[in-house]
């Protein structure tokens, strides 16, 4: 084959790396649009004049806002064309990063950040789908792992350097960074993603025809389950290391952070060849590093010290852990977007924002109920 299979897409066997990392970078850009209210607590509090608790609620705030819009917000966008939908998108994190940057208040402050998360409901459930539509379909799986590894690198360095830039300048200039980020990605979008039609009216198909098609439902099962196993632990992993005795929170995020880069890179390497096999094969590495937490761990400050070599062991199980999950998302992601079809892209993985969503939270709140019930 020579040509395109669609309007805009690459030639067989090239991989449009220009449009792909700007993908990669707006997945980056909204993942520190979110979470770095998390790392600059002190600083935010201070000078709004709230509480820590208080300036969390600009982190839950914008999930909220992209847990409710990315659903119906998909749905009403369908019909437009992609790129000028994801510019907007983008042009809505420069404005409200900007204006968070430049607030006083803490009501704008909260505005802000939940319409950004409205912002963010809109590109999740957007990017996935555009880099399978960019590619051939041999290549689905690398593209969708390339944007996906905007995620990892937000969390493993993004977050980190965020802070450490409002450390030096004040956590102004982070948010003011997060801003021209966007302004440049508008123009990087413009000029290297190519523009997808949207879809006609009489070819949409209603969103729960989507919600039915073989295969759908079972990835979003997978994805539900597995986010709230995950968060059931993750969200008190420094509760864990301090039971433990034996490893140091900043080790256990270390391990957890190097892993994931593992296996986002393991994973970009074979998905398009072993979909179905890798897939299982990481949940069930998963499975087996939580047993061996849970068997080594101990329930007294410790013990794993007794046991002798245990550090190491927890460290690898971290680890192990973090380079399996690490390539859940792309997996769980791509095998939607082979049952879903490129054409419902979009709907299906606003879906599964929403059940992504819903996971963090229910394994969050479950893993507090277990923390304080049983250790």
């Amino acid at each position: 084959m020579t040509g395109t299979t669609i309007a805009g897409a690459p030639r067989v066997g090239r991989m449009p790396w220009p449009g792909l990392l700007a993908l990669f970078s707006a997945a980056f850009a909204a993942v520190m649009t979110e979470l770095l209210p998390a790392g600059l607590l002190p600083q935010i509090g201070a000078a709004l004049g709230v509480s820590q608790a208080q300036v969390g609620f600009l982190v839950t705030g914008y999930a909220v806002a992209s847990f409710l819009a990315a659903i119906p917000l998909t749905a009403l966008l369908r019909g437009l064309p992609r790129r000028p939908v994801l510019v907007g998108a983008l042009t809505g994190f420069a404005v409200c990063n900007g204006v968070t940057a430049l607030s006083s208040s803490y009501a704008v402050t909260f505005g802000a950040r939940v319409l950004a998360g409205v912002m963010g409901g809109i590109l999740w459930a957007m990017l996935v789908g555009y880099a399978a539509r960019m590619v051939p379909p041999e290549r689905r799986g690398r593209a969708i792992a390339i944007v996906s590894a905007g995620i990892t690198v937000a969390l493993c360095a993004g977050i980190p350097a965020g802070a450490a830039l409002a450390s030096a300048f004040g956590w102004r200039a982070a948010f003011g960074g997060l801003a021209v980020v966007a302004v440049v990605l508008v123009g990087w979008v413009r000029w290297q993603v190519p523009n997808f039609p949207g879809e006609a009216a009489a070819a949409r198909v209603p969103l729960r025809r989507v919600a039915v098609i073989p295969g759908i439902r079972t990835v979003l099962g997978v994805t539900l389950l597995v986010l709230v196993g995950h968060q059931t632990m993750y969200t008190y992993v420094a509760a864990f290391a301090e039971l433990t005795g034996a490893v140091r929170t900043s080790v256990v995020l270390l391990a957890f952070g190097a892993g994931t880069v593992a296996g986002i890179w393991v994973i970009g390497a074979v998905i398009d060849r072993f979909l179905r096999v890798s897939l299982v094969v990481v949940l069930a590495v998963v499975a087996g590093a939580m047993t061996v937490l849970g068997l080594f761990s101990g329930t007294e400050p410790g013990y794993a010290d007794a046991l002798g070599g245990a550090a190491v062991l927890l460290t690898v199980a971290v680890g192990l852990w973090g380079a399996a999950f690490g390539g859940v998302p792309t997996l769980l992601q791509t095998a939607l977007v082979n049952a879903s079809g490129p054409g419902n892209a979009d709907v299906a993985t606003s879906m599964q924002t929403t059940v992504y969503n819903a996971g963090i939270a229910a394994g969050s709140l479950a893993g507090g109920v277990v923390l304080e019930g049983a250790g």
